[in-house]
C-alpha cells in the first residue's frame, strides 16, 4: 500500500493528524495532494457545508463558534475552516481562529483549521475547496467555512458551500454593500447579528424589500434570522433555518443543477491552474523578467509573448523539451578521504589530467576535476566532519557519492520533476563548483542514488 493510500485510509477513519497533514499538503501544493484528493473524492458530499460571509466586524467568528457548539449539542461532528488574511511575513493565517474558539479546541469531534487567503481577494483561500473536501471525506457532519470578510469579493463562497449564510449588522449600511457585492443573489439565509442594536427593524425591512425585488430560479425564499451571537441568542433558530435549506437542497428539483454549476466551476478552476503551471514550465524566471522588460519598454507586446509561451507549452513542445533535456553524464562524484591520496590512482595510475582543484565553501567540500572523455571524475574531500561529504564518509566510507546529469534547462527540469512527484533536495538551482547551476534529487526517488543536475551551458556570473 502506498503512502497516499495509507493516508487516505487514515483520513476516512477521521485521524486528525492525517486530516491536518492532508490540508497542509494542499496548501503547500505538495505532489501527494493530487493523489489524496483523487482518492478521497468518492467519499465527499455526505455532510453539509455551510459558508458564512459578510463584512468585517459582523461577528462571523462568534457565529461560527456558537453554531459549532449548537451542533455539538446535537451530537454532530463539526469541521471548521476559517479563512484569514495572510501574514505579510510568513504567508500564513494572521488572525488564528483557534485562539478565538477556545471552548472547541479540546473537543475531539471538532476540527478547526485557519487558512490564509494569500492574496486571494475572493475571501476564500485558493485551497479552501480542497480542504473542505478532505473534511467531508473524513466524515464530519457539518463543515463551517468562514471567509475573511472583504466586502465586494465575497461571492466566491458559493463555490464551496451547500448553504450560504450572509451576515449583516444593523446600522452599518450592509444592505447597500450587499447589493454592490452581489451577495444578495447567493445568500440562502440572511442573519442580522448584534440584533440588540438600534436599527434592527429598519435593517430587516430593507432586507425584506430587497429580497422581494428578486426571484430566485430555484423558488427558495431566503430566510432572515436575528441573532446576538455573544449572548447565544437566535442560534437555535439559525441552525433550524440552515437545516431547512439543507433539506430543500437535498430534495429540491434544482439541487442537481446547482451541484452541476459548482462542479463546472471547480473543473474550470483546476484547468486554469494546471494550464498556467504547464505554461510556466516552458519559461524560466529569468526569461519572464526579460519578457517583462521588453513589454515595459514597448519593444514587444504582451499578446505575442503569451502566444509564444503557449506555443512552447504545447504537449508536442513539452515532450520535445523533455526528451532533449538530458544531455549526458556530466561527472561521477567520488568521495575520498583526501584528494592527494586519491590522485595516486586517478592521475598517476590511470593517467587522467587534473583540471582544477576548488573549494566550495557552502557545501563544505574540496573538489578535484579530472576530465574523462565527454565526462569527468570529481573527487570530493570533506572540509569538516559535519559537512554532507564528511557525514557520507563516516557512514559509508570512500566511494561513489553521486551521479551528475547534464540538462539543457535546469529550472524547467526541476519544475517537471516536481510536477511528477519526484522528491527534490533543491527545488531551485544554486551555484556549484565552477559557478555552474546545480540541484540535487533525493535518493528516495532515484532508487537510492544521489543525483545531481547541472545546466549544460555555464551562465554568466
Amino acid at each position: 500500500m502506498t503512502n497516499a493510500s495509507t493516508q487516505i485510509e487514515r483520513i476516512l477513519q477521521r485521524d486528525v493528524r492525517a486530516v491536518a497533514r492532508a490540508i497542509s499538503a494542499i496548501e503547500n501544493e505538495s505532489p501527494v495532494a493530487s493523489e489524496l484528493l483523487k482518492g478521497l473524492f468518492a467519499h465527499t458530499g455526505q455532510g453539509l457545508v455551510i459558508g458564512l460571509t459578510g463584512a468585517p466586524g459582523a461577528g462571523k467568528s462568534s457565529l461560527v463558534d456558537k453554531l459549532a457548539l449548537q451542533y455539538r449539542a446535537q451530537e454532530k461532528s463539526v469541521g471548521i475552516v476559517a479563512v484569514d488574511p495572510s501574514s505579510p511575513f510568513s504567508g500564513g493565517a494572521l488572525l488564528g481562529d483557534r485562539i478565538r474558539m477556545q471552548a472547541l479546541t479540546t473537543d475531539p469531534q471538532v476540527f478547526i483549521r485557519s487558512m490564509a487567503t494569500r492574496g486571494n481577494l475572493g475571501g476564500l483561500a485558493r485551497a479552501t475547496v480542497d480542504a473542505v473536501a478532505v473534511l467531508e471525506a473524513a466524515g464530519y457532519d457539518r463543515t463551517l467555512v468562514e471567509t475573511v470578510g472583504v466586502g465586494q469579493d465575497e461571492v466566491d463562497i458559493v463555490k464551496t458551500a451547500d448553504v450560504c449564510v450572509v451576515v449583516l449588522v444593523p446600522g452599518m449600511g450592509d444592505s447597500i454593500q450587499a447589493i454592490k457585492a452581489g451577495i444578495m443573489e447567493i445568500g440562502d439565509i440572511f442573519v442580522i447579528n448584534k440584533a440588540e442594536r438600534d436599527g434592527v427593524e429598519q435593517t430587516e425591512r430593507e432586507l425584506i424589500g430587497l429580497l422581494e425585488m428578486t426571484m430566485r430560479p430555484d423558488g427558495w425564499q431566503p430566510l432572515i434570522v436575528r441573532t446576538v451571537a455573544t449572548e447565544n441568542r437566535g442560534i437555535a433558530d439559525l441552525v433550524a433555518a440552515i437545516e431547512k435549506y439543507g433539506e430543500f437542497v437535498r430534495h429540491g428539483e434544482s439541487s442537481q443543477s446547482r451541484r452541476s454549476a459548482v462542479a463546472e466551476n471547480r473543473i474550470l478552476e483546476i484547468l486554469r491552474e494546471r494550464l498556467l503551471r504547464r505554461a510556466l514550465q516552458s519559461v524560466s524566471a529569468s526569461q519572464l523578467k526579460d519578457f517583462a522588460a521588453l513589454v515595459a519598454t514597448r519593444q514587444r507586446d504582451p499578446y505575442s509573448i503569451v502566444e509564444e509561451i503557449i506555443s512552447a507549452s504545447s504537449p508536442t513542445s513539452m515532450m520535445h523539451a523533455a526528451s532533449d533535456s538530458p544531455r549526458k553524464i556530466n561527472h561521477l562524484g567520488v568521495a575520498v578521504s583526501t584528494i592527494d591520496d586519491a590522485l595516486r590512482f586517478w592521475r598517476d595510475g590511470l593517467g587522467l589530467e587534473l583540471h582544477e582543484i576548488e573549494v566550495v565553501e557552502d557545501q563544505g567540500v574540496r573538489t578535484a576535476m579530472l576530465p574523462l572523455g565527454e565526462s569527468r571524475i570529481e573527487l570530493l574531500e570533506a572540509t569538516g566532519d559535519e559537512t554532507p561529504v564528511g557525514k557520507f564518509l563516516a557512514k559509508r566510507g570512500p566511494g561513489i557519492h553521486h551521479v551528475c546529469i547534464e540538462v539543457a534547462d535546469i529550472t524547467a527540469k526541476l519544475m517537471q520533476l516536481k510536477e511528477q512527484g519526484i522528491r527534490l533536495i533543491d527545488e531551485q538551482p544554486r551555484r556549484g563548483a565552477g559557478g555552474m547551476l546545480v540541484a540535487f534529487v533525493h535518493p528516495a526517488s532515484t532508487g537510492g542514488v544521489l543525483v545531481e543536475l547541472v545546466e549544460s551551458s555555464k551562465p554568466e556570473i
